[in-house]
This record gives structure tokens, sequence and C-alpha cells, in this order.
């Protein structure tokens, strides 16, 4: 374990490249150096962020007052019977894209459309991380964690993760569960998990349920998601960004009767409907490139994919806060639908 790092910028860890300095910044290559960096932080009453890929943050201005704790622990346990599929378990500091090319290699079948994905494994519970008709919680088996409040390891069967759209128990309870490893239980195969994603089921030529090859997927995918800018590039600024910046609306059937006829509606379980935030940002006037011409240009919206908020070069997290805050407001104004951010917001808030 690796501290002492005093004042780093988190625009430095982060893919939106934003955010003030850290008191100090711990890296923790271990399991139990990862227990350990927190533990001592807690007793000491610090305040601790932990940053895997930094692709779900914005960090503020002014920084974090605490101890950055940076997870970087590897390593991946496989045991495959032909009977029972491949039970893969993943250290929280393994690249999430890496396993997913992993298990297209190998034939594990399931992760296939999460192809691209910046991040780490350790996030992608948390998040419930999830693209193209697929969702991480559709092959985890269980999640080891460290459980700052009560001090003792703790692992969770996935029934008992409290899976959903974008969330979990995790996530539910921020602060308290450090996600230490994932555990994946794959079937085993040459073709993908059936397509359930339009978009993806027509650039593939198939018919939603049916299955494809799982490389020929994952290229596709990988494809789809380079045309949105949605795979890091460090020569595009349209890939500064971190992802998806709001998540699809859910709502009550009232409120999806309000929206424009034309406006996506998806079956969301127990009554509720799922919109589309990237159509609402777009029918609210906030087009591709949104921001350019607005305030100092130094966040806008991507050119590629009204969904994620961009760093143009030079901007700071404010820059980015301001733009977010005029898209939420714009979209409330139109359509009465406050947008949710997804990214974790630290030091700051819309």
């Amino acid at each position: 374990m690796r501290s002492g790092n005093v004042g780093v910028r988190l625009a430095e860890l982060t893919t939106l490249r934003v955010g003030g300095p850290a008191r100090r910044l711990v890296n923790a290559t271990t399991e139990d150096e990862l227990v350990a960096a927190v533990r001592a932080a807690d007793e000491r009453g610090e305040p601790v962020l932990l940053v895997g890929g930094g692709s779900n943050l914005l960090v503020a201005d002014e920084g974090f007052d605490g101890t950055v704790i940076r997870i970087a622990g590897r390593g991946v346990h496989v045991d495959t019977q032909s009977c029972s599929g491949a039970f893969v378990t993943a250290a929280a500091g393994e690249n999430w894209d890496d396993i997913v090319a992993r298990a297209v290699a190998e034939g594990w079948v399931g992760v296939e459309c999460l192809s691209g994905i910046p991040g780490l494994v350790g996030a992608t519970p948390i998040q419930n991380v999830g693209a193209y008709g697929q969702e991480v919680a559709q092959t985890i088996a269980r999640v080891r964690t460290w459980d700052r409040q009560r001090g003792e390891l703790h692992t969770f069967a996935a029934a008992d993760c409290g899976f959903g759209y974008r969330d979990s128990r995790f996530k539910a309870e921020p602060g308290r569960w450090v996600v230490l490893s994932v555990a994946f239980q794959f079937e085993l195969g040459e073709l993908s998990a059936p397509i359930r994603y339009a978009e993806l089921a027509r650039r593939l030529g198939v018919e939603a349920g049916q299955r494809v090859p799982a490389a020929h997927a994952r290229e596709t995918v990988l494809g789809l998601r380079r045309g949105k800018g949605m795979v890091l590039d460090p020569a595009d600024h349209d890939t500064w960004s971190a992802g998806s910046f709001f998540t699809n609306p859910i709502l009550g059937a009232a409120e999806a009767a309000g929206l424009p006829e034309d406006a996506p509606r998806f079956p969301a379980g127990d009554g509720l409907v799922k919109s589309s935030a990237a159509w609402l940002i777009d029918h609210a006037g906030f087009g591709r490139g949104f921001g350019a011409e607005v305030g100092t240009g130094a966040a806008t919206l991507s050119t590629k994919h009204t969904l994620a908020l961009t760093n143009r070069g030079r901007a700071r997290a404010g820059d980015v806060l301001a733009l977010a805050r005029t898209i939420q407001a714009g979209v409330r104004e139109r359509f009465g639908v406050t947008l949710v951010p997804e990214p974790v917001l630290v030091g700051c808030q819309l």
C-alpha cells in the first residue's frame, strides 16, 4: 500500500478530468490493504472517497478534504465445469472491459453487451451497470464487501443485493459498503445471451430474442458505443465524460401519460414506465453539442450523444454542474420530469 501523496488533483483520476485536490491519496493494491486503509481513515474520523476507474465521479473544484483510496487490487479466479458453467471471481480493481473481453474469448455468456463500459469490477454491482439489454445483476452470484459500519466482512448473495435499474443496496447505503470482489456465474457457449435491445438487434440484423456469436455482439456494441463517444479515447473530447450523465426516468402511469405521444415508453414493472432521458433532453431543445455557444463553452453536451456532458479540455467542475442544471431545469419545465444524475457527485450537488 502506497500513501502520502498530498494534494493530487482528482481531475487526474476521473474520466471527466475535473476536480480539485485530495488531502491524501492511498493506493490499495490488495484486499487487505484496501480494508486497512478504510479502517485507518475511519478510526481517524477522516472522510473517505473510494476511486476505481473514476468513470462515474464528478468531484467539486474544491477537491476532497479527506483520504482518497484508489482501488488497485487485481486477481481473477475461475472455476469451470461443463455442467454448471463458469464461476468467476474478480477483485474489485480489475478492469471491467478486460473481464468482458476474457468472457467472450473463453465462452462465458452474459456480459458481451456490456463491452466498452469504463471502470472497474468493484463499481459494477453498486450501479448495477447495464447497457444494450444486459445488466450485471443477471450474472452476479455474490458480492464480497467490507462493512464500515460494523467493521466486518460480509458476503451478499445476488438475491440480497437489492438490484434494480441502476440501483442496489450498496448505492442505497452510500459509504457503508466497500466492494472487495465480485463473483459471476456464467453459462458456457459461443453464442450471446438473447439480444433484447432493439437498436442492437437492428444493427446485428436479427430479431429481438435471437442469439448471435458473442464476439460479434461485443464488436457491434463497441462500434455503437464508439459512435456515441462512449469508449474512452484521450484524443476525443466527446469521451471526456462520465458516460450517461442522467438516468432514464422511471415514471408513474399519470406522469407517463403527460408526455407527448411520441415519447419513448417501456414497461418498468409494478405499473411504472421508463422513458428515455436522451429523448427528453433532445426534445427540450438541448441538441448534440449544446453549450458550445453558451457561457464559456468549456463543458458541452457531446457532439455524438445528448446524454453525455463533456469536458472540452478546459472545463472545471463548476462548468459541468452549470450545464447539468440548465438541462435538468429545461427538461423539468418542458415535460415536468426531473432528471436524476447517474454519476456520484462529490462535494457538489445539482
